[in-house]
C-alpha cells in the first residue's frame, strides 16, 4: 500500500483519460477476456475443464500455472518501462498472448476465433497519439536541413521517430516534457518522421528496421553538424541498448549545461520568426509562459 498509493496518486488523472479511450477499453476486455468467460456465470457452465472437482467456473491447475508465468513476464518487462503507456502495452501485449494459449487449450475453436480477433484489433486500433502541450518543430526533408543551418548559435535535439513503433509512442510524452523544461532561444527541439522521410533517415544513417532497434534515435545538432546521439550503434549496425528516460537523457545530453549557455542568447539572434516563444522562464517560476510553436506540419497532416 505504502508503494501502490503515490503511484495512484500520480497516475491517476492519466488513468481517468484512458476510461474514454477506444483503444485501452477494447485492450482491457481483450486481456480478460478468458477471465471473464471462465468467472462469467452462464457461460463458464459449459466449458471444459481438468479440476478434479469438475467445476467449470474455476481455473484448474495448468491456466494457474499460465497465469502466473503471464505475471512474472510482466514484471521482468515492466522493470525498463518509464510511462504509464510502456506498462500498459507490456501488460496488454503479454495478457493476450496468455489468452491466445488459454483459449486454444480450452477449445480450439475459441482459440482460432479470438486470435483472430486479435489480429483485426491490432490492424484497426491503433494507440492514441501524444497530443498534450509541446514546444517541438516537425521537420520535413526539405526543411529539416535548412532550420539546422539557419543559426550556428542554436542547437538542436532531433528525434527520428515512426509512428507504427510503440517505443516511439512511449517516449513521445517524456520528449515532450523536455521540451518544455529546456527549449530556449539557443536550445531548440525537434523531430521527423523516419518512417516517412527515408531520404533522410538514409542521410543521417538512422534505420527504420525493428531488428536495428534504433528508433527512436536522439541526435545532437549544433552548427548543423551532429555532435552526439542515444542509443548508439554497435558494428552490426544494431542499437546498443539504452534506456530512454528523462534522467539519462539529461545526463548524456548534459541539458541542464547545454540550457544555461543557451538561454543566454540574446533573442534577437534566435530562429527568425520564433523570437516571442523561444525563452521559457527559470523552473519555478510563473511568468512569462510562451505560446508553443507553430510547427512546420502539423499533427493531423502527419
Amino acid at each position: 500500500p505504502e508503494l501502490l498509493a503515490p503511484f495512484l496518486f500520480y497516475h491517476l488523472p492519466q488513468i481517468y483519460k484512458w476510461l474514454f479511450k477506444p483503444y485501452y477499453i477494447l485492450s482491457t476486455l481483450m486481456s480478460t477476456a478468458f477471465l471473464i468467460l471462465r468467472k462469467c456465470p452462464g457461460l463458464c457452465e459449459n466449458l471444459n475443464t481438468e479440476r478434479e472437482d469438475r467445476n467449470p467456473c474455476d481455473f484448474d491447475w495448468r491456466e494457474v500455472e499460465i497465469l502466473m508465468f503471464l505475471g512474472a513476464i510482466v514484471m521482468m518487462k515492466n522493470r525498463r518501462a518509464i510511462t504509464i503507456e510502456q506498462h500498459a502495452g507490456n501488460l496488454f501485449m503479454f495478457s493476450k498472448v496468455a489468452n491466445i494459449i488459454l483459449f486454444f487449450r480450452l477449445d480450439i475453436r475459441l482459440g482460432i476465433l479470438y486470435f483472430l480477433l486479435c489480429i483485426a484489433f491490432v490492424m484497426t486500433c491503433k494507440p492514441p497519439l501524444y497530443m498534450g502541450p509541446e514546444y517541438i518543430k516537425y521537420f520535413s526533408e526539405k526543411t529539416i536541413e535548412e532550420e539546422l543551418n539557419h543559426d550556428s548559435c542554436v542547437t538542436w535535439i532531433v528525434e527520428f521517430y515512426a509512428n507504427w513503433a510503440p517505443e516511439c509512442q512511449s517516449f513521445a510524452p517524456v520528449f515532450a516534457d523536455l521540451c518544455l523544461k529546456y527549449n530556449c532561444t539557443g536550445l531548440r527541439f525537434g523531430k521527423i518522421d523516419a518512417g516517412r522521410y527515408g531520404e533522410v533517415v538514409q542521410r543521417y544513417k538512422v534505420s527504420t528496421s525493428p531488428l536495428a532497434k534504433q528508433l527512436p534515435s536522439l541526435v545532437l545538432f549544433q552548427s548543423g553538424r551532429e555532435v552526439m546521439r542515444r542509443p548508439m550503434v554497435d558494428n552490426k549496425f544494431r542499437a546498443v541498448s539504452w534506456t530512454f528516460s528523462e534522467e539519462n537523457i539529461i545526463r548524456e545530453f548534459n541539458l541542464n549545461e547545454l540550457f544555461e549557455a543557451s538561454k543566454k542568447i540574446k533573442k534577437g539572434r534566435g530562429v527568425k520568426g520564433e523570437d516571442q516563444n523561444s525563452s521559457l522562464p527559470d523552473e519555478g517560476s510563473e511568468e512569462r509562459q510562451p505560446e508553443p510553436d507553430t510547427p512546420a506540419e502539423s499533427k493531423k497532416d502527419q
